[in-house]
C-alpha cells in the first residue's frame, strides 16, 4: 500500500514537472516571398473570344504573403509581367497573331480550410495593363487599363511554391475581356 502511495505521488510529481517545464508550441514561418515563371492558357469571353481568340501566356510573378503554420487566413500581394500570342481572332489587320504584353498587380487572401499546413485558396483582385500589337475593337486600342480578378491554390513543395491560378481580366472596361489559366513555380524565400 505504502508502494503505491509513493509511486502515485512520483507519477503526479512528474506530470506536474512536465506542466511546469514544458515550452509553449510555435508556429513556424513560412517563407513569405516566392519569385519564378508562369506559362499557362488563354482566351476571350464574350464577343471578344471572337475578336481576340485564344492563346498562351509566358512570363514572371513575384510574390509576398507573409504567414505562419498556425495560421489559417492570411494576405498575399502579388505582380505578373506576361507575354502571350493569341491565335484565331478577328481583330487582327496586319499580322494574324495578337501579340501582349500584360502586367497587373493583385491583392487578396489566403485561406487553409484543411489541416495541411502548407496549401492555401486563394482569391485575389487588382488592376491590370494590357498591350497589344493590333488594335482590338470597338474602340480600336492597343493599350488597356482595367481590372482583373483570380481565384487559385497554392502548395509549398521543396522549397517552391507551385501555383495554379484562374484569372479573369480587364474587368469593368471597354477594353478585351479575358479568362486564363496560369500555372507558376516559384522559388519560395524570405
Amino acid at each position: 500500500m505504502r508502494g503505491e502511495l509513493a509511486l502515485r505521488n512520483v507519477r503526479i510529481f512528474s506530470a506536474g514537472l512536465l506542466v511546469v517545464l514544458a515550452q509553449p508550441a510555435h508556429s513556424e514561418p513560412l517563407p513569405s516571398g516566392a519569385i519564378g515563371g508562369a506559362i499557362g492558357g488563354v482566351s476571350g469571353t464574350g464577343p471578344d473570344a471572337k475578336r481576340i481568340g485564344f492563346g498562351y501566356q509566358v512570363g514572371i510573378q513575384a510574390s509576398w504573403q507573409p504567414t505562419s503554420t498556425e495560421r489559417k487566413i492570411g494576405w498575399t500581394l502579388r505582380g505578373a509581367l506576361l507575354f502571350g500570342q493569341l491565335y484565331t481572332g478577328s481583330a487582327p489587320q496586319i499580322d494574324p497573331t495578337i501579340r501582349t504584353v500584360q502586367m497587373d498587380l493583385t491583392i487578396g487572401a489566403r485561406f487553409r480550410p484543411w489541416a495541411t499546413p502548407s496549401r492555401f485558396l486563394t482569391l485575389r483582385g487588382g488592376a491590370e495593363l494590357l498591350r497589344t500589337n493590333e488594335p482590338i475593337p470597338p474602340l480600336n486600342s492597343r493599350a488597356f487599363l482595367g481590372g482583373i480578378a483570380s481565384v487559385g491554390f497554392d502548395q509549398y513543395a521543396f522549397g517552391f511554391l507551385f501555383s495554379i491560378d484562374v484569372r479573369y481580366g480587364l474587368i469593368a472596361t471597354s477594353g478585351p475581356s479575358e479568362l486564363g489559366l496560369l500555372l507558376s513555380i516559384g522559388r519560395a524565400g524570405p
